[in-house]
């Protein structure tokens, strides 16, 4: 998970100004040396690819799973490894990391509740069709409410002149090597966004399965776009990132026809995961089932605009 490897630690680039952020307050602490020793009962060093020196520990139970073939390096409590960093080394940083992050989600919540902004994270694996469907979605519900709308890709700014393309105002978040945005990359963008008092923001996260999963951005819903061009079985390989969604658009199902997607299984797999989770089958060219998707949207807008009244 990124919230230990590191991967996160890039430069992120906001439009607007060009405004550089070095996002360190992930404070990723990669001590290599901190072994533990007393935990252990065997180890043996090693030297990794590159160059490094790795002391593999035989003592600690790292839940690989041999059976049956399969080295499963996620049953341990941190549920990762890392060469060289104790399970609870690995847990203390991921703590540390997602409390920081849930101190910037807190503050976008309450700012987005003040002005009755009802916000969604859209989340996809890439070639999902997460933007074409985002701009059809822009299109159709263009004068019915105000939109807006945060891109996040870790570079160029093509999803974000799309979205603009449509009349909606957007800002593309440059992540560099991060593989996902994060609440205070959040902050950042909707300061330099016009966001209007109820209105719709909708946060197009990094074309990722994994690690967007793991981060509070501050939104009403997760929401996964899973297309039928991608295997049935991606719930199960990826569960978090299902077991934490509100809603999941099966996308592209005009192409049904063409392909041997079996999308009740698909559906069981989620909901073995996450019985509340709500379904809804779309297309985004062909236009099937986007009048369910804009009703759900404008019930959850409206409830946000209540609950600001109130």
């Amino acid at each position: 998970m990124c919230t230990v490897c590191g991967c996160a630690e890039g430069e992120t680039k906001i439009e607007a100004g060009h405004a550089h952020g070095h996002h360190h307050h992930h404070g990723h602490d990669h001590d290599h040396h901190d072994h533990d020793h007393h935990h252990h009962d065997h180890s043996h060093e090693h030297v990794g690819p590159d160059g490094k020196v790795y002391r593999h520990t035989h003592g600690d139970d790292h839940g690989h799973g041999h059976d049956h073939g399969t080295i499963d390096l996620g049953r341990g409590p941190a549920g990762t490894e890392v060469p060289g960093m104790s399970q609870t080394r690995l847990v203390a940083i991921e703590q540390d990391i997602l409390a920081k992050n849930d101190s910037f989600a807190a503050v976008n919540r309450q700012l987005f509740a003040a002005k009755g902004v009802f916000v969604l994270n859209l989340m996809s694996s890439p070639g999902s069709g997460k933007t074409t469907l985002l701009t059809r979605t822009l299109t159709d519900l263009k004068g019915r409410f105000p939109m807006a709308v945060i891109e996040g890709d870790q570079q160029t700014s093509f999803d974000a002149d799309r979205i603009r393309a449509t009349g909606t105002p957007a800002i593309q978040v440059n992540t560099g090597k991060g593989c996902h945005l994060d609440a205070q990359m959040v902050t950042q963008a909707v300061g330099r966004l016009p966001v209007e008092t109820g209105s719709v923001l909708f946060i197009e996260n990094v074309g990722n399965l994994v690690c967007p999963a793991g981060f509070d951005l501050g939104e009403a819903h997760k929401v996964v776009v899973l297309s039928v061009t991608e295997g049935e079985d991606k719930p199960l390989k990826y569960p978090a990132m299902f077991a934490g969604a509100d809603l999941l658009l099966v996308n592209k199902v005009d192409l049904l026809p063409h392909l041997t997607f079996d999308v009740a299984r698909m559906i069981a797999y989620a909901r073995q995961l996450n019985p509340d989770l709500r379904v809804i089958e779309v297309s985004a060219t062909a236009g099937q089932g986007l009048e369910d998707w804009y009703d759900w949207i404008e019930e959850g807008l409206a409830k946000a605009v209540a609950e600001r009244g109130a």
